[in-house]
C-alpha cells in the first residue's frame, strides 16, 4: 500500500524532490523540540504554489496525513512528522512577491525567512516588527501557524497584528483568500482565525504582511542586578510609570553564563539577572522617555547600568539575548524550553517557585523571559542519557505550566501547544470549549489529516464530516476550485 502511494505521489513532483531515503528523512524526524522524533513516510519538496495544492489534494483523496514544515524551529513539536504521513517542506517557496513601500505592505510566500522581510524593507525605511529569537532562520509560514512574537511584541504585538491577508489551501484541497491589503474588512476576521491554527487548517501560500516605519532612534539599556526580584521590581516600576518600551527582557545568571560562553556577550559580571530595556520612536519622544527611565533605574538598585552608544553596541546586547536558547546547549547535553505566561505582577512569585522546584528536582533551570508581558521561557537542563532524565524534565515542565494556569496565565505565549503541551489544554479550557475548537478545526479539515495529533489532548483528529456544503462555503467565504 505504501509503495503504491509513493509511486503515485512521485508523479506530482519532478525527480529528486520526493525524499524517502533514510539519510534524507533523518533531517526531518524532529523540529526544535528534539526530545520527540518520528520518521515520516516521505518528504515532498514543492517549489510552486500549484505543487503544494496538488500535494494537499492528493493527501485529501488518499486520506494521507501531512505536516507542513519550514525551517523546523518550532519548540513545541509543532512540525513533528506523523507516522505514515508525509512532510511538505516549504523552504523553496521563498519569494517576496511584492513590496509596496507607499502602502507599507509585503506579499510573501511561506518559506520566506522572517529577517529577509526586514532586509528587503530597510532601504525604504520600513521593517517587519515580529522578531522571534530564531528570526534569522524561521519562516513566515511557521510564524503564521504559531502566531509568533518576539522581544518587541510588548509594543508591537504578535504575528496576528501584522498579517493583513493570506491565500491558503485548506486540508480539503480548497483554495481560500482571507483579508486583503487593508485592516478595514467587513465580516468575520477569517485571517485572525487562520493565524495561530498550528497547521490544523491547511497551508498558507501567500501572506500579506504589514510593514512599519523604522524607528527614528533607539535607546537600549542593560541593567545588572544582584537578584531576579530586583530586576522584576524594576519591570513593574517601568510599566507603572506609563512608559511603553519596545522591549523589556530579563535573563538570569545561568542564561547569562550560556550567552557569554556561546557568543562572548559582554554582560556585567557577578549579576544574578540583567534587564534589557529598549525605547524607540521619534528622537524628541525617546529623549523625554529616557529621562524618566534613567530615574527609575537609578532607584531600582541596579549594580551597573550600561547604555548602548551606537548600533554595534545595541546589536551586541541583542545578540546575547537572542542566542540564549541555543547557547544553553553549551551547558547541558539536552534541555526543554518552556513557554508559559503569568500575570506581570506575579513574575517574582513564579520565579521563586520555579527555583524551588528546580532544587527539588535536581535540575538546573535558566530563565529568559519577555518580562513586559509575563511570558516565561524557563530552559530546563537535563541529560537525556540518564534513564529518567527526560521524564524528570518533563515533570518539572508540567508543574510550571500548571502553575501558570493557576496564577491566571496561559500554557503558551508564542510557541504554541504542538505535541508538548497538548495534555495540559484541559487545564485551561473546559471539555465544551475544547469540543468547540475541534468543531472549528473540522470545518477546515473534516478528515483530520492536516498536522494530526497536535494541540488536542487525544492523538489524531476526529473525522467530523457534515453533509451538504462546506461550512465556509455556506458563508460565502470560499469558492471551490
Amino acid at each position: 500500500m505504501a509503495a503504491d502511494v509513493m509511486s503515485r505521489l512521485a508523479t506530482l513532483l519532478p525527480p529528486g524532490r520526493l525524499l524517502d531515503a533514510p539519510a534524507q528523512l533523518a533531517a526531518y524526524e524532529s523540529d526544535g523540540l528534539t526530545a520527540f522524533r518520528t520518521t515520516p513516510l516521505a518528504v515532498a519538496v514543492p517549489e510552486t504554489q500549484d505543487e503544494v495544492i496538488a500535494l494537499v489534494r492528493f493527501c485529501h483523496t488518499e486520506k494521507l496525513p501531512f505536516v507542513a514544515r519550514g525551517s523546523g524551529t518550532s519548540l513545541s513539536g509543532g512540525s513533528l512528522p506523523v507516522p505514515g504521513g508525509i512532510v511538505i517542506a516549504l523552504n523553496r517557496l521563498n519569494r517576496i512577491l511584492r513590496l509596496d513601500p507607499a502602502q507599507r505592505f509585503a506579499v510573501v510566500e511561506p518559506g520566506v525567512v522572517n529577517l529577509a522581510v526586514t532586509t528587503a524593507a530597510q532601504p525604504h525605511g520600513l521593517h517587519y516588527a515580529p522578531d522571534p529569537s530564531s528570526q534569522p532562520v524561521c519562516t513566515i509560514g511557521g510564524n503564521v501557524a504559531f502566531n509568533s512574537g518576539g522581544a518587541h511584541c510588548l509594543k508591537h504585538g504578535m504575528t496576528s497584528n501584522h498579517v493583513l491577508g493570506l491565500k491558503a489551501v485548506l486540508a480539503t484541497g480548497e483554495g481560500v483568500e482571507f483579508g486583503g491589503l487593508s485592516r478595514e474588512q467587513v465580516g468575520p476576521d477569517w485571517t485572525g482565525l487562520f493565524v495561530g491554527n498550528e497547521g490544523l487548517f491547511g497551508i498558507a501560500l501567500e501572506i500579506t504582511l504589514q510593514l512599519l516605519p523604522r524607528a527614528e532612534t533607539y535607546h537600549t539599556v542593560l541593567a545588572g542586578y544582584r537578584t531576579l526580584e530586583q530586576a522584576g521590581d524594576a519591570v513593574s516600576a517601568i510599566v507603572a510609570s506609563g512608559l511603553l518600551p519596545g522591549a523589556l527582557e530579563i535573563m538570569d545568571a545561568l542564561a547569562l553564563e550560556a550567552a557569554v560562553a556561546a557568543v562572548h556577550a559582554d554582560y556585567p559580571p557577578g549579576c544574578e539577572a540583567v534587564l534589557i530595556v529598549e525605547l524607540e520612536g521619534p528622537r524628541e519622544v525617546v529623549a523625554a522617555e529616557r529621562v524618566r527611565l534613567d530615574e527609575i533605574l537609578a532607584r531600582s538598585g541596579a549594580d551597573e547600568v550600561r547604555v548602548a552608544r551606537n548600533a554595534a553596541e545595541r546589536g551586541a546586547i541583542w545578540k546575547g539575548r537572542k542566542s540564549a536558547f541555543s547557547a544553553v546547549g553549551r551547558l547541558s547535553p539536552d534541555f526543554i524550553v518552556q513557554d508559559g505566561v503569568v500575570p506581570r505582577r506575579r513574575l517574582g512569585e513564579a520565579l521563586r517557585q520555579i527555583s524551588a522546584w528546580s532544587r527539588e528536582a535536581g535540575l538546573r533551570v535558566a530563565n529568559v523571559f519577555h518580562a513586559g508581558d509575563g511570558n516565561l521561557h524557563p530552559l530546563i537542563l537535563y541529560d537525556g542519557r540518564a534513564p529518567d532524565g527526560l521524564a524528570r524534565a518533563e515533570a518539572l515542565a508540567g508543574r510550571i505550566l500548571q502553575m501558570c494556569v493557576a496564577m491566571g496565565g496561559s500554557i503558551t505565549g508564542e510557541h504554541g501547544v504542538g505535541v508538548e503541551k497538548r495534555d495540559y489544554l484541559p487545564a485551561m479550557f473546559s471539555a465544551e470549549e475544547i469540543g468547540c475548537m475541534a468543531r472549528v478545526r473540522a470545518a477546515f479539515d473534516p478528515l483530520g489529516i492536516a498536522n494530526p495529533g497536535k494541540m488536542f489532548p487525544t492523538a489524531g483528529a476526529p473525522a467530523l464530516t457534515q453533509p451538504g456544503l462546506h461550512p465556509l462555503e455556506r458563508s460565502g467565504v470560499i469558492s471551490r476550485e
